[in-house]
């Protein structure tokens, strides 16, 4: 009897304590799912399905497509509300309530909006469970769609010369590759195309193994030259396919390679160091494409869209537009830039043209170079080996470094002098011989000269170029004086310019530590270095009525001085007059510029480069800078190393009178 009353007693207590147990409102299921949905509790979401919708998809597909699409969105700032207007709304229709609600998300498209309802259902045990489908992530979403995001390409912006032809440009281009899965092993197709592309199986397999490819993925091998738009050798080859895809192209290719740089895709080590970068971007790395890159490159849009098991587009669900980048137009003359270059004809040196009345910068060029092109369109390993094994350094940009100027630096020299009252045009110097040293302090050195003329003027002194001349004024104003003067030229100081330009130096440590170096520095030897444009901005003031000019590589509306009456316009009256009779005289150094029709002034130059302590003779490097007086626009300034044994400085005269001539 007593085991008959326990019994009772336990089945009175459940049904009581059952009776007590409060089943959650549905208003109340609905909040708590809403509220797992916004903090992306995927999990707890699962747990409030019905029987029915957990037999169609496990838990692990549930969360990971959810997570894949977030993800993949970049959804951020989630919030999912209900859109119930009253509490009638959560009132049962027999066993099912249908609730609206509202998301909100931001993305990488931008912000997603979109307004759905939700189905709870009443299961055997009373409970309210919610009756799961894909148009719950988003409306239009089918269990077999998928949702896709896909960049939307800005266009670069291009680099322009002065008129608007392209140095820097967008281009479609025959791109080669092949698809992995259609490659027939047998057929030594990587060994016929490696040959025909000239490069490597090595090359072919590198781009095979890359961690994106799939069988059936076109994978890019390299981009056909300019000159070549003939695809049907390629692709008749197994598994060899060809897209026209728009590549960067450098027209001009190595006559301007480093002005304009080029581009190539991201490194990993530049996408953990920068911003704003995926994989497969293509970002600046040398040149003006690396200067300007962020006004360049643009923004890339997105779209975000679902998409059938046929991979068309059902539906767009955000759209952010690329914007492409700006256009950078440069004072640069394109057909200038090409001429300088060929002038060159490989020899190693550097070139700048300034329009001396505005300080525009129409070239820039150094020599020897490399194409551009080869890296937007596949360097093979071969050409890079040779390039970075040239010892004339084709990598090495010229036009950014300093040398020694030798006597193109003597300009200054007279100028300083004319200034501070120490030179006189009509004062003769008597100097015999082509050896002189001051005395013997001097020891066995001594200042030499090419023209043995025994009474030298200011004028003979430009036209034979008499370094005896120069080195005796500079002793005469002493070495404070000419420091203080000359360095009133801009040495020492940085150029606002896009290039970074190392400034200009007299001596490496700011002094002059004896009468031989003050000698030497009055020719541009000592310790003196200069970058090729500092020197070209240095004879602006002689066409400018005084004033020395900033160069300007971009299209600008105003003169900019950087030196306002540096030198009187006196002086640089009669410095120019000079320099033209450097030219104009049957005895100027530089006679071999003369153009019958034109006015020409200049001053040539050689600089000895000394070599080891074995080797006292060194190299030498010529240099030429001219002008043409009148309404011309040019200001050039050309130097090739190593030109002993081939003509001096007249090596270097001869190819810039045929740029002169050119610009007639």
């Amino acid at each position: 009897m007593k085991s008959c009353r326990t019994i009772v007693l336990i089945v009175l207590t459940l049904m009581i304590t059952a009776g007590c147990m409060k089943q959650e409102e549905p208003s109340e299921i609905f909040d708590d799912y809403l509220s797992n949905w916004e903090n992306r509790d995927f999990s707890a979401m699962y747990e409030q399905l019905s029987e029915e919708v957990k037999n169609r998809i496990t838990e692990e597909a549930f969360i990971e497509r959810y997570e894949n699409i977030y993800d993949g969105i970049e959804a951020e700032d989630l919030q999912v509300t209900s859109a119930a207007d009253s509490e009638e709304q959560f009132e049962p229709d027999e066993d099912l309530i249908t609730i609206p609600y509202i998301v909100e998300m931001n993305t990488t498209a931008g912000s997603i909006e979109y307004r759905h309802q939700l189905t709870l259902e009443q299961g055997d045990e009373g409970a309210w469970l919610v009756k799961w489908n894909s148009s719950q992530i988003f409306p239009q979403l089918g269990s077999e769609d998928k949702v896709k995001v896909s960049t939307l390409e800005a266009e670069r912006g291009e680099l322009k010369d002065k008129s608007g032809t392209g140095l820097a440009v967008n281009k479609e281009a025959n791109i080669i590759g092949v698809i992995p899965a259609e490659l027939e092993e047998e057929s030594q197709t990587k060994e016929k195309l490696a040959e025909r592309l000239d490069i490597s199986v090595e090359e072919i397999d590198k781009a095979l193994e890359a961690s994106w490819v799939t069988p059936e993925v076109f994978v890019p091998i390299k981009t056909l030259p300019m000159e070549e738009d003939d695809v049907e050798a390629y692709v008749e080859l197994p598994g060899v396919s060809s897209r026209v895809e728009t590549v960067r192209t450098y027209p001009l290719g190595a006559s301007a390679a480093h002005l304009t740089g080029y581009v190539r895709e991201i490194s990993a080590e530049q996408l953990e160091e920068l911003d704003g970068y995926a994989a497969g971007d293509v970002i600046g790395n040398a040149g003006l494409e690396k200067i300007y890159e962020d006004k360049l490159r643009g923004e890339n849009g997105t779209h975000i869209y679902i998409s059938n098991a046929e991979g068309d587009v059902k539906e767009s669900l955000a759209k952010k537009e690329p914007v492409d980048g700006e256009d950078v137009q440069l004072t640069v003359d394109a057909a200038l830039q090409q001429e300088v270059y060929n002038q060159f004809e490989g020899d190693a040196g550097t070139s700048v043209a300034l329009d001396p009345h505005t300080g525009d910068v129409l070239s820039l060029v150094s020599s020897p170079a490399y194409d551009p092109n080869a890296f937007v369109r596949g360097l093979s390993d071969e050409q890079w080996e040779k390039w970075s094994e040239d010892p004339e350094e084709p990598f090495l940009n010229r036009f950014t470094s300093r040398y020694a100027p030798g006597s193109v630096f003597k300009t200054i020299t007279a100028s300083i002098g004319l200034e501070t009252g120490v030179t006189n045009p009509d004062k003769v110097r008597q100097i015999d011989g082509l050896h002189w040293t001051k005395d013997n302090s001097w020891g066995d050195y001594y200042v030499t000269r090419v023209h043995d003329k025994a009474n030298v003027n200011l004028r003979d002194a430009f036209v034979h170029s008499d370094n005896i001349y120069f080195a005796q004024e500079a002793l005469e104003m002493g070495k404070e004086t000419f420091l203080e003067e000359t360095a009133a030229f801009g040495f020492g100081e940085e150029i606002p310019f896009p290039f970074t330009i190392p400034a200009s130096n007299l001596t490496n440590n700011g002094e002059i530590d004896h009468e031989v170096q003050l000698a030497d520095t009055a020719y541009g030897q000592g310790q003196v270095l200069m970058s090729p444009l500092h020197l070209a901005l240095t004879y602006t003031p002689y066409l400018n009525e005084g004033d020395m000019l900033y160069p300007s590589l971009i299209e600008a509306d105003e003169l900019k001085v950087w030196k306002e009456n540096l030198i009187s316009e006196e002086t640089a009256d009669l410095v120019k007059e000079n320099l033209i009779q450097v030219v104009e005289s049957p005895e100027g150094t530089a006679h071999s510029t003369y153009i019958p029709e034109a006015v020409i002034g200049g001053k040539s130059g050689t600089a000895e480069i000394k070599g080891s302590k074995e080797d006292d003779n060194g190299n030498e490097n010529g240099w030429f800078v001219g002008f043409e007086e009148g309404d011309s626009d040019i200001l050039l300034v050309m130097m090739v190393e190593d030109v002993k044994d081939r003509g001096g400085s007249g090596y270097v005269i001869s190819k810039a009178k045929n740029v002169f001539e050119y610009m007639e």
